[in-house]
C-alpha cells in the first residue's frame, strides 16, 4: 500500500500523529476492510483507498492502517466485507460506505440520503455521511476547563440548540440562526435569567431525516456519538462543527455556565431490520445491538426506536466510556443526561441486569469523576428505575415529582401527602440510605410533553401536525385548560393560567433538589398543544423572542424566583430537610401545626429554618378553588413577616424585591384560590 504501513490497534478511530493518521476499526466477523479517503464530501469515488491485509493489518479483532501525510480535515469511510447472514446476526454489506463509529466529525450532511443506505439500494458513497479526521490538540482553549460545579449550585435549563435562535425575531443574523454560534449570542439572556447549567438536547451527530415525516428535529437518532452535529454549525467546513461547538463551550464557561449534553447511547438511527446500514450494523452488528434470541435477524426494541444498543457488551462499553471521556477531556463538557438510561441496564438478550456494568463503569470512572451524570431512569420496554437507579452518584429525572406536582396544582384529590415528600427531595421515593437530595432533578416540563403554557391551556394533546393522526405522544398529562381549550381572549381564564404557571414554578424552586426549567417556560412558550414536537422544525417549536415582551411579567417573576433560590442557603443543603445539620421543616395547615394529609385536602403550609437560624421562610400552597386563611407562626420580639411572593397578585407585586412588610400585628394571611405565598422573616 503506497504511503501506508500496518499501523496499530490503539487508539481506536482516526488518530493524528506527526507522520500522518492511524486508522483503527473493530470488526470481529469481517473478512475484509477497505479504508477510503475522499477529496470532497459529495464524491462518489475515493481519491485513495487502502485494502487492509487480514494478517498484516489486523490485531485480534482490530483492523488498522497508518497513512503517511494525512492531516486533520481528511474525509474517510470504510467498506467492510463479511457474511450477510441475518439469521446469524451478521449484516455485512460492502456496497455501503460506513461511518467510523469513532468519527469525531462528519461531512456530507447536505447530500445525505437515508434510503440509499438501505439494503437493496446499492452503492451510496455520494450520498453517505463521511468521517472527518480531527486533531483535538489543534484548538486553543485559552485556559478553559470544565467547571465541575457541585449539584447544589446548578439550575438546569434544557434547550434545543437550533430552536433557541432559529426564529426570525431572535435578533441573530440569518447564517447563525439555529447554530452553536447563534447560541453564543444569547448567553447574556441566560445569565440574566440566572441559568447556571444548560442541558443541550442531542448534539451528537444525528440523522435529521429519521422520522415518519422525514424531519427529525429533536435529534434522538444518533449516527456518530463522538461528533458534534454538523447541521448546527454556521461554518460549513469539515472541521467547522468541532471548532464552533468548542467555541460555544468556552463562551458558556466564561459566563460561568456549565454544559450538560443529552446523550443517546440506548439506540441508533439504524432502526430495525428494515433500516439503513450507516455504521454499526455493517461493522459489528451482533456486538452492538441486542438481537432477538429466538430470531437473530430481528432487533429487540426497548427504546421505541427500532433497536436497543447492547451497552454491556465489551465493545460497546468501551466505546461509550471512550466517548464520554472524549467529550470531557477534548470538548470540555461538564456532564451528561442519559436518554432512556434504564435500557443501559439490559444484558445481551434484553433482560434487566441488577448491577449493569456500564452504569457502574460510568459512576466509578476517574476521568468522569468531576462530571454530572443524570439518568432518564426508564425505557420504552417497561423498566422504571427512578427510585433505585444504579450506584451512589447518579442523578435522576424525577418523573414522579413531575406527575405529583401537576396533579396537586390541577386540584386533584389525595395529593397533599405525596406533594410534601416531593418538597423535601422525594426522600420516601429513593431507597439508598446515603442519598443526596440534590440527585433528584425536579422538573414540571421537559422537551417531551407539554410546555408550561400548554400544561395550563390544554386538556388534551393536539399533535395532528405530526402526521400520526394524533396517536403519538402521551395521553397522561395531568393538564388543565382552566376552562377553555387553547388560546382565549377571556381575561379571567388568562389570569388563572398565569397564576397556575407561576404556581408550578414556585413549587419547583421551593423544593429540595435540582430544578430544571424548559426553554421558554419563563415566557410561556407554546407549542399549540403539541406534546410530542419531535418532528416540528418550525415556529411551533422555536423560541419566540417576542414572548419576552409579551410575557414580560412572567419573565420577571421567573428571574426573581431563580435569584432568590440561588441566594438562599436553604436550597443548597447536602442533607434532607429535617435531618441534623440541614434546614428544619415544620408542617402546617390553615391552622398551625395541623397539616391536613387527607384525600380531600388541597392545601399545605410549612416553615423552613436554616440550621443556624439565619433564614426563616413560611410557605403556603393553596390548590383549592376558594381562598383560605392561613394562621401565621409567631415570631420573636422585633421580628416580622414580609411578603416575598403571592402568585395571586399582578406583576411586580407577585414577587416583591425587596419584600413587602405585612400589617403590624397580622396573625394570618389570606391565600387566594389556586395561589402560592412565600413570607420571609425580617
Amino acid at each position: 500500500m503506497n504511503g501506508a504501513t500496518p499501523g496499530r490497534a490503539v487508539p481506536i478511530g482516526a488518530t493524528v500523529d506527526a507522520a500522518g493518521v492511524n486508522f483503527c476499526l473493530h470488526a470481529k466477523h469481517a473478512t475484509g476492510v477497505t479504508l477510503q479517503l475522499f477529496a470532497a464530501a459529495g464524491d462518489a469515488q475515493p481519491a485513495r483507498e487502502f485494502v487492509l491485509d487480514p494478517v498484516a493489518n489486523r490485531t485480534y479483532d482490530y483492523w488498522h492502517v497508518h497513512v503517511a501525510g494525512v492531516q486533520a480535515g481528511q474525509l474517510y469511510g470504510y467498506r467492510v466485507a463479511g457474511p450477510n447472514e441475518p439469521a446469524k446476526g451478521l449484516r455485512f454489506n460492502p456496497a455501503k460506505l460506513l461511518l467510523d463509529p469513532y468519527a469525531r466529525a462528519t461531512a456530507n450532511l447536505a447530500n445525505y440520503q437515508r434510503p440509499a443506505a438501505c439494503g437493496g439500494a446499492g452503492e451510496n458513497a455520494a450520498v453517505a455521511l463521511k468521517g472527518v479526521v480531527v486533531d483535538p490538540a489543534a484548538y486553543d482553549w485559552a485556559g478553559d476547563q470544565p467547571l465541575q460545579r457541585p449539584y447544589v449550585d446548578s439550575m438546569i435549563y434544557e434547550l434545543h440548540v437550533a430552536g433557541f435562535t432559529k426564529h426570525p425575531n431572535s435578533g441573530v443574523v440569518t447564517p447563525k440562526r439555529g447554530t452553536y454560534a447563534g447560541l453564543i449570542e444569547k448567553i447574556p439572556y441566560l445569565q440574566q435569567l440566572g441559568v447556571r447549567t444548560v442541558e443541550l438536547m442531542p448534539v451528537q451527530q444525528f440523522d435529521p431525516t429519521d422520522a415518519p415525516s422525514g424531519v427529525n428535529y429533536w435529534g434522538y437518532q444518533p449516527v456518530a456519538w463522538f461528533a458534534p452535529h454538523a447541521g448546527y454549525s454556521s461554518q460549513q467546513t469539515p472541521l467547522g462543527a468541532v471548532d464552533e461547538f468548542r467555541d460555544l463551550v468556552k463562551a458558556l464557561h466564561r459566563a460561568d455556565i456549565e454544559v450538560i449534553l443529552d446523550v443517546v447511547f440506548n439506540h441508533t438511527a439504524e432502526g430495525d431490520e428494515r433500516g439503513p446500514t450507516l455504521s454499526w450494523r455493517g461493522i459489528d452488528n451482533e456486538a452492538c445491538y441486542i438481537l432477538d434470541a429466538n430470531d437473530l435477524s430481528r432487533y429487540v426494541d426497548d427504546t421505541g426506536c427500532g433497536n436497543t444498543v447492547n451497552a454491556n457488551s465489551p465493545v460497546v462499553r468501551r466505546m461509550i466510556l471512550d466517548c464520554l471521556r472524549y467529550w470531557v477531556t477534548e470538548m470540555h463538557v461538564d456532564g451528561f443526561r442519559f436518554d432512556l438510561a434504564a435500557s443501559l441496564s439490559r444484558r445481551w438478550d434484553g433482560a434487566p441486569l441488577e448491577r449493569a456494568p456500564i452504569l457502574y463503569d460510568i459512576e466509578s470512572d476517574p476521568v468522569l469523576a468531576g462530571t454530572k451524570v443524570i439518568a432518564e431512569a426508564w425505557d420504552a420496554g417497561g423498566l422504571y428505575c427512578v427510585s433505585d437507579f444504579a450506584g451512589d452518584r447518579w442523578g435522576v429525572w424525577n418523573g414522579r415529582y413531575r406527575d405529583i406536582v401537576r396533579q396537586f396544582v390541577k386540584g386533584d384529590a389525595g395529593q397533599v401527602a405525596t406533594l410534601a415528600d416531593c418538597l423535601v427531595g422525594s426522600r420516601n421515593l429513593f431507597h439508598e440510605t446515603d442519598r443526596n437530595p440534590d440527585r433528584s432533578v425536579n422538573f414540571i416540563t421537559a422537551h417531551d410533553g407539554f410546555t408550561l403554557n400548554d400544561l395550563v391551556s390544554y386538556d388534551a394533546k393536539h399533535n395532528e401536525a405530526n402526521g400520526e393522526q394524533n396517536a403519538d405522544g402521551s395521553n397522561d398529562n395531568y393538564s388543565w385548560n382552566c376552562g377553555v381549550e387553547g388560546p382565549t381572549d377571556d381575561a379571567a381564564i388568562e389570569s388563572l393560567r398565569q397564576r397556575q404557571a407561576k404556581n408550578f414554578l414556585a413549587i419547583m424552586f421551593l423544593s429540595e433538589g435540582r430544578p430544571m426549567l424548559l426553554m421558554g417556560d419563563e415566557v410561556r412558550r407554546t407549542q399549540r398543544g403539541n406534546n410530542n414536537a419531535y418532528s416540528q422544525d418550525s415556529e411551533l417549536s422555536w423560541f419566540d423572542w417576542d414572548d419576552a415582551t409579551r410575557h414580560a411579567g412572567m419573565l420577571r417573576f421567573t428571574r426573581e424566583l431563580v435569584a432568590f433560590h440561588q441566594r438562599s442557603l436553604l436550597f443548597r443543603s447536602w442533607a434532607f430537610w429535617g435531618e441534623p445539620g440541614a434546614p428544619q421543616i415544620t408542617w402546617h395547615g390553615v391552622r398551625l401545626n395541623e397539616p391536613d394529609w387527607g384525600d380531600g385536602s388541597h392545601a399545605v403550609a410549612y416553615e423552613l429554618t436554616s440550621s443556624d437560624g439565619a433564614e426563616h421562610l413560611y410557605v403556603a400552597l393553596n390548590a383549592y378553588w376558594e381562598p383560605l386563611e392561613f394562621a401565621l407562626p409567631p415570631l420573636a420580639a422585633g421580628a416580622q413577616w414580609q411578603r416575598l411572593m403571592d402568585t395571586a397578585r399582578e406583576s411586580p407585586d407577585d414577587l416583591c424585591v425587596p419584600p413587602a412588610a405585612l400589617l403590624a400585628g397580622q396573625t394570618s394571611y389570606r391565600c387566594e384560590a389556586r395561589s402560592s405565598v412565600v413570607l420571609i422573616r425580617a
